[in-house]
């Protein structure tokens, strides 16, 4: 990473700070919340619900004797309950043998052991809950594609020679039946690069025949953040003309080239409101997850295409956008943890692992291509948190829920000196990732 490229201005570096801690910060509030409810369902008594750490900025005490406060630094939270010694919920000894019996039963370390192990695992939880219902509100404010090969809309490109209109059915293109959408991607796929194609569609009720644009063509529909084509500038709706004076005719011939650069410069010929220009940058080398499991390793610029018209969506129910939202949130999660592991074998190189700058820059990048960007992205870091969390480290969530685990199996938790150690152990680990994951911000390409 090119740490100057963060800080081309202050403004520029204010706007990425103010994005990754906005960012943070819902995340944060989400996570412990689910412990501070969860907690409170279950007879365990919050004292402290802070939003930062450091001092405090703002606080106020509410009807359940719970103090809420926003802390100046604002790069996590906590929730400290009844009986904890710290904002890890370290046990703290004297003050619990000053409580009676029942008041003890509203600590975290007096509380029943389902109540202990609920009140940890909700934090997590409620990440993956807000990943789930931004995804899901995705689906209902955009829709999904019906199953047949409708236009919904149409995309401009300069080959529109007889142009799709909304509501044209299509059933064959290159002379090939089209029945369903799924035949139609399959078969518009197959075809030869050209400027335009041909179509039979239903119009009105009414077959016709026409010429229309290819239906997989060299538009950019999206720049991916922190991308080679966004540091160039590219912009959503480019069409690309020619790389390096090849010209090009469908998204695939543009793949093609870029990942056959080798990393060196490529030059584009794009096509922008009517204007030709042109734009030089230099492909990433990117390990990208394939669909059957496992990663692929290629050389990117970051932008993605799609078909010359939208499909016909449909607006999905409540408990089939719920669905669609738990899919996407379980492949945002089995992704990441392939990550993982592919970067723990040595399958892909560790340079994936993005630390606090990164992290900051791609939050700044994606807020400034939008709310939606933005939103999209917060639900992916939050499942990306809720995940973290669960990994069975002594100081995380899922560390706790391994100690407890023992408890359930041997009746007793693990001794004062064991969990002293263990914790220790688990910062170091914590801290070594952190240090580790902040050189790939320093260093990585």
């Amino acid at each position: 990473m090119d740490i100057l490229g963060l800080i081309p201005s202050f403004g520029n570096l204010a706007f990425t700070l103010v994005a990754f801690i906005a960012a943070l910060s819902i995340i944060v509030a989400v996570h412990e919340y689910g412990h501070y409810i969860v907690a409170r369902w279950s007879g365990i008594h919050a004292e402290v619900f802070s939003l930062g750490f450091g001092p405090v900025l703002f606080s106020r005490v509410d009807s359940q004797g719970t103090r809420w406060q926003i802390a100046a630094l604002p790069f996590g939270g906590y929730v400290k309950f009844l009986g904890d010694s710290n904002a890890a919920s370290g046990k703290d000894a004297e003050i619990i043998s000053t409580l009676t019996p029942e008041e003890r039963r509203h600590t975290m370390h007096g509380a029943p052991l389902w109540a202990r192990a609920a009140t940890v695992a909700a934090g997590p939880l409620f990440n993956f809950a807000l990943s789930i219902l931004v995804f899901a509100g995705f689906f209902w404010a955009n829709g999904i594609a019906t199953d047949l090969p409708v236009v919904g809309t149409v995309k401009e490109t300069p080959h529109a020679v007889q142009a799709l209109l909304p509501g044209d059915r299509i059933t064959a293109i290159g002379g090939q039946e089209t029945t369903d959408l799924e035949t139609f991607l399959t078969t518009a796929r197959a075809l030869p690069p050209a400027d335009t194609a041909d179509y039979r569609v239903e119009r009105d009720g009414a077959p016709m025949n026409l010429r229309g644009p290819y239906p997989y063509p060299p538009l950019v529909d999206a720049v991916q953040p922190g991308s080679a084509a966004a540091e160039a500038g590219m912009l959503a709706g480019d069409y690309v003309l020619s790389i390096d004076g090849t010209p090009v005719k469908s998204f695939e011939e543009m793949r093609t080239i870029v990942g056959g650069s080798g990393g060196n410069p490529v030059r584009l010929s794009v096509l922008r409101a009517g204007q030709t220009v042109e734009v030089v940058m230099t492909p990433k080398r990117v390990d990208l997850p394939l669909p059957e499991g496992g990663f692929e390793t290629r050389w990117l610029i970051g932008l993605s295409g799609g078909l010359v018209f939208t499909p016909e969506t449909r607006t999905p129910g409540p408990v089939e956008g719920v669905w669609l939202g738990v899919q996407q949130m379980q492949s945002v999660a089995l992704t990441s943890l392939s990550g993982v592991w592919h970067m723990v074998t040595g399958a892909i190189s560790s340079c994936n692992l993005q630390g606090p700058l990164g992290i900051a820059e791609t939050s700044g990048a994606a807020a400034s291509q939008g709310i939606e960007a933005f939103i999209w992205f917060v639900a992916v870091f939050s499942t990306a948190v809720g995940l973290m969390n669960l990994f069975p480290i002594p100081i995380l969530d899922g560390g706790h829920l391994v100690f407890h685990a023992w408890e359930a199996v041997t009746g007793k938790p693990p001794s004062e000196r064991a969990l002293r150690a263990l914790m220790a152990l688990g910062l170091s680990l914590l801290l070594g990732m952190m240090v580790f994951s902040l050189s790939n911000d320093l260093f990585c390409p």
